[in-house]
């Protein structure tokens, strides 16, 4: 797949980004998030440094994505636990009922 040029604005600068064809629209969405949250955090934090910005978008941005994989171990260790505790059911169903 060949890369396409895309124009995003974040922080009222355009910049061009190299995009995997048929992604453009993600590319777009995602720079769109990253514009919206930089906007708030200037108006909430009263901070208009873009590089300090740019930091702590980062880091709130990387964080989410932590707890986000944390959340999806956790469930998929519950789902593997109740597979476990289900196969272990069918098992002894299937001895009482060759016993039988």
């Amino acid at each position: 797949m060949s890369n396409q040029a895309v124009e995003v604005e974040i922080l009222g600068k355009l910049t061009r980004v190299a995009c995997p064809a048929g992604q453009e629209e993600s590319l777009i969405q995602a720079a769109n998030d990253l514009d919206a949250r930089l906007q708030e955090m200037a108006e909430r934090t009263k901070v208009n440094n873009a590089e300090k910005l740019l930091t702590f978008a980062a880091l709130n941005i990387s964080y989410e994505l932590l707890a986000a994989k944390e959340a999806t171990n956790g469930e998929l260790n519950s789902i593997n636990e109740r597979m476990e505790r289900l196969t272990a059911a069918l098992e002894e169903a299937v001895t009482k009922a060759r016993q039988a």
